[in-house]
């Protein structure tokens, strides 16, 4: 049974989700505060997190940032909705989705399902990916079977949203992968091209695996198109550069 906890001061609000989650099958707690949330999160008796950001003694970014420092958790922040600021944060920081308030629990139920999907089949459930071979491209080398990845040799933190994009680029190395691809693949959800989480989490992705030995960046952008992984074995790549550069 999957056990859900929910860190959000909003008492009534926890009590219907406690009854709509219990009547799916869920196991459903909740705390209504932060210190207390981040106390519950750390205790190791839960399978994913349900975070709010407004909460009292602890705004949910300082929660989250408290988890993430001993706890690799999956966690979905609640937000109100149309506030971009909060989710962009939010994912920065770790999070590993969001749901915008006020939202329908079929909703949320369909969100922790995908992350959770994707943490036990990049985490927990190595079984299925024993045999695999290791994915290197340069210096950068990804385990599927180990959920490890390395830099020269070095050991990369990354989340599992974070590890299967990683495996999704280096699949796929020296060509575009759409955007709508990327989210329906990764996310697990239906594009919208107002929604800009896949662009967050592949800027932290940047940011975990630097750039390449020459100084440039390992995904790089190809403007209307989507992403490219830099292979540098790849035919036409020194071409598809000067393009990107030059918007040609």
């Amino acid at each position: 049974m999957t056990r859900i906890l929910a860190i959000e001061d909003d008492v009534e609000l926890c009590e219907l989700l406690s009854e709509y989650l219990g009547s799916e099958g869920f196991y459903f707690s909740s705390v209504h505060s932060g210190k207390k949330g981040v106390e519950a999160a750390l205790r190791g008796e839960h399978d994913i997190v349900v975070l709010d950001v407004m909460l009292p003694e602890m705004n949910g970014f300082d929660v989250l940032k408290s988890i993430r420092a001993e706890s690799a958790i999956p966690v979905i922040m609640l937000t109100a909705r149309g506030d971009d600021v909060d989710r962009i944060v939010g994912l920065e920081i770790g999070a590993d989705d969001y749901v915008p308030k006020p939202f329908n629990p079929r909703e949320l139920i369909a969100r922790i399902k995908a992350v959770l999907r994707r943490y036990e089949g990049g985490v927990k459930n190595t079984a299925s990916v024993i045999g695999e071979p290791i994915l290197r491209v340069a210096d950068i080398e990804l385990d599927p079977r180990s959920h490890v990845v390395k830099r020269e040799g070095e050991v990369v933190e990354l989340t599992s949203l974070e590890f299967r994009l990683l495996e999704t680029f280096l699949e796929k190395a020296g060509q575009v992968i759409k955007r709508q691809d990327l989210v329906r693949k990764v996310l697990e959800r239906s594009y919208s091209p107002f929604d800009r989480s896949i662009d967050v989490h592949i800027s932290n992705l940047r940011k975990k695996i630097g750039p390449g030995n020459d100084g440039t960046e390992r995904i790089k952008t190809i403007r209307g198109e989507g992403y490219l992984y830099s292979s540098p074995s790849s035919p036409g790549e020194e071409k598809r550069d000067v393009q990107e550069r030059t918007g040609q």
